[in-house]
């Protein structure tokens, strides 16, 4: 119903434009007509003044909200027809309700759809609009050399709020509305639209325009002055940037700004590589290697082998995991850093004021500061848990003996793949997650296809089991859940606690600067990633919102250039394209909208698939376990998302990463050469999938009608069979 009411609107709103121009109506509203006509039309206002200034005014608010020429020429006569004073109050009125009715025209028949076909582009839009979105709009009003009806329409096509258009535009559109006006008063001296402004008017206007940039420049140059005023600014720095923090972050914002020649402090309290290197990226993708390999061997017969002996020691095994940091630790060490010209210091660091770091009992004078200290693992409050000896993705790899009963807290991605990291060699593992599904940032069909698996392989998954508290029992520990109306006591030898990531905010001094956090302890920042004081930034896990190592490493760009060349340029950090990966067996990645995120945001979406149980590499492999299912704008082929489930999912991912980042559509997917077999191919496919789901089906049937007629057969006759020579007579 909301559609043909849109359709209505749009067919009367096109009739009445289309009549306007077929009736020539537009010779009523040129200057050579008012010129003519103004005896006649001065002697109908004399008499019947209340008659005449309510047709002007609904007259001027028709073509205003039509977008039709004229409006000059109307505001011009207003000031003819009925003098200066009552002139600009009818113009000025008249003009701000037709303004508001184009406005809301242009929402309610175009905002939609354009926030359907750029999703990810009108995010930005908003935030823009929400945030300077009046004040542009008044700049704009202020300067007339902007078509107001373009504005009206481009405004409308925002979230900017009906009340704010209104009164900013009645505000802004008066100035010019006044000259107009005065200048219809002097009609006879007016031979065309240039005589109305003077050049020394339109530089007036111009500066007019300038004026709220200004303004709002000094505004924003004494709040920023009220806001240091009680921290004194050093007369000479010692540094150009101090970065707090060396895991993913904080190393790729000192390597940014070592590389453009800026002194930097690279200051670290505990291990240079942070999570990642340490505890996090790294240790747990050397477990999940040797847990593959450990699975693969006791199903070799999959590959045609009648049996393979797998013989090891967990000991052994997080043996090569610590081989595996510290193989890879030279990449993150002091010395490579200090070789790039970084000043690499071992200690805690405090923000003493704006300007100053402390550290080791040492002052640093520094014109920027980068907050990249990271997250750690969130402990939730149950009763009892502190008096066991819980593991984190912290601690977990200090373990040497495999634990024989392994209770998993949390279904999250850490939660997953350790999960079945430990499963796979040889641990009873009981996962408990308080939602109704894995991986609940994931579509139900994906997380299905991980929770099949993982029982599949022996892991006692418990969905909607709310943890409550842990209790010593004969041998061992409970974790005490509420499922539905009865409560479950669930036995363990060791827990693994993996519900989320906290940011670490605590002892850098925030409170002391009044620098606030966010959600979930969070540092707030804007989209520049300043904090309340604009040479103080953040980026990483101490920020979000996506706690990724490859998401620091992005954000550490944005924060340590908009650090840098503050004052020069900024640069909001780009949330477009963000991919993922979990590492699961089969991996499930993604870019981009799933089918959830699509529901919860309104967007429609059209959706193509492809089974890995088609795709020749994969059935190769024995990993023919596996899904691509790609979202597009319907009608279109531009990508709003992807999602992988399979065997090299996180590097087939690449090229719908690729294809969004640069718009690309499936057309264009299915148009390149994929290598055969591969497990990329399958991205092809679910090109073609869509392809043949959009086969001009009428083009198709003529083209049959034409091959059969090359034939030398009637269109409307079908094939028949090939009737085979006769045989040769003797």
């Amino acid at each position: 119903m909301r559609q043909f009411g849109r359709w209505l609107l749009a067919l009367a709103i096109g009739g009445c434009i289309v009549l306007f121009f077929a009736l020539d109506l537009g010779r009523y509203l040129t200057l050579d007509y008012l010129l003519a006509q103004r005896v006649s039309l001065e002697q109908w206002v004399r008499v019947h003044p209340v008659a005449s200034a309510t047709a002007y005014f609904v007259f001027y608010v028709a073509v205003t909200a039509l977008s039709l020429p004229g409006a000059t020429v109307m505001t011009l006569a207003g000031g003819a027809l009925f003098g200066v004073l009552f002139g600009t109050v009818l113009v000025s009125f008249a003009s701000t309700v037709g303004a508001t009715a184009a406005f809301l025209v242009a929402r309610g028949l175009f905002r939609d759809r354009i926030k359907q076909r750029l999703p990810d582009r009108w995010q930005a839009v908003e935030r823009g609009v929400n945030q300077d979105g009046a004040f542009y709009l008044f700049a704009l009003r202020l300067v007339p050399v902007f078509p107001f009806f373009v504005i009206n329409l481009l405004m409308g096509l925002t979230p900017l709020r009906m009340v704010t258009f209104y009164w900013v535009s009645q505000v802004g559109m008066l100035p010019a509305t006044v000259v107009y006006v005065n200048a219809g008063t002097q009609l006879g001296a007016v031979g065309s639209f240039g005589d109305v402004l003077s050049p020394s008017l339109w530089i007036s206007f111009a500066l007019l325009g300038v004026f709220p940039f200004f303004a709002r420049w000094l505004v924003n140059r004494l709040r920023r002055r009220r806001l240091y005023h009680r921290w004194p600014r050093p007369r000479a720095f010692d540094r150009n940037l101090v970065v707090i923090g060396a895991g993913s972050a904080g190393l790729v914002s000192a390597y940014i700004a070592a590389t453009l020649k800026a002194q930097v402090s690279l200051i670290e309290r505990h291990r240079m590589g942070g999570d990642c290197l340490n505890t996090g990226c790294v240790p747990s993708k050397a477990l999940i290697r040797t847990a593959r390999f450990v699975h693969q061997a006791r199903h070799a017969e999959a590959l045609g082998i009648r049996s393979a002996k797998v013989d090891f020691d967990f000991r052994d095994v997080m043996t090569r995991v610590e081989r595996v940091v510290r193989q890879i630790e030279p990449h993150d060490s002091p010395e490579r850093y200090i070789g790039l010209g970084v000043d690499v210091i071992q200690g805690a660091a405090r923000v003493t004021s704006p300007y100053t770091v402390e550290v080791n009992g040492q002052v640093i004078r520094t014109r920027n500061i980068i907050l990249a200290t990271g997250a750690r693992p969130v402990v939730p409050p149950i009763p009892g848990l502190a008096d066991v000896p819980y593991l984190t993705s912290d601690n977990l790899w200090a373990l040497r003996e495999l634990p024989e009963r392994l209770l998993v807290l949390g279904g999250g991605p850490i939660g997953c793949e350790l999960a079945q990291a430990f499963a796979r060699l040889g641990s009873r593992v009981v996962q408990v997650e308080m939602g109704d599904q894995l991986l609940p940032q994931e579509d139900g069909d994906i997380a299905e296809r991980v929770e099949r698996t993982f029982r599949q392989e022996g892991i006692d998954v418990r969905l909607g089991y709310r943890a409550v508290a842990v209790q010593a029992s004969g041998r061992g520990h409970v974790l005490v859940c509420e499922h539905g109306n009865e409560s479950v006591a669930l036995p363990f030898d060791r827990i693994l606690v993996a519900v989320g990531r906290g940011p670490n905010t605590e002892g850098l001094g925030l409170e002391q600067l009044g620098i606030t956090t966010a959600g979930q302890g969070a540092i707030d920042v804007n989209e520049y990633l300043q904090t309340r004081y604009p040479n103080i930034l953040a980026c990483g896990d101490v920020v979000g919102p996506y706690q990724f190592t490859h998401v620091s490493a992005h954000q550490a760009w944005f924060a340590t250039v908009n650090a840098l060349f503050r004052g020069l340029r900024r640069f909001r950090v780009d949330y477009s394209v963000i991919p993922r990966c979990t590492y699961v067996d089969p991996e499930v990645a993604r870019v981009g909208l799933n089918e959830r995120e699509a529901r919860a945001q309104g967007i429609p979406y059209e959706l193509t698939t492809y089974d890995l149980a088609d795709l020749d590499r994969a059935i190769a492999d024995d990993a023919a376990e596996g899904v691509v299912k790609v979202l597009t704008v319907p009608g279109k082929d531009r990508v709003l998302g992807a999602t992988i489930v399979g065997r090299h999912s996180a590097e087939m991912l690449t090229e719908f990463v690729t294809a969004m980042r640069h718009g690309l559509g499936l057309n264009k997917l299915l148009a390149t050469i994929h290598v055969y077999p591969s497990f990329s191919e399958a991205n092809k496919y679910a090109a073609g999938a869509w392809k043949r789901d959009h086969a001009p089906e009428r083009v198709l049937t003529w083209l049959s009608r034409w091959h059969r007629w090359r034939l030398g057969r009637p269109m409307g006759r079908s094939a028949t069979s090939v009737v085979p020579p006769a045989a040769p007579e003797d």
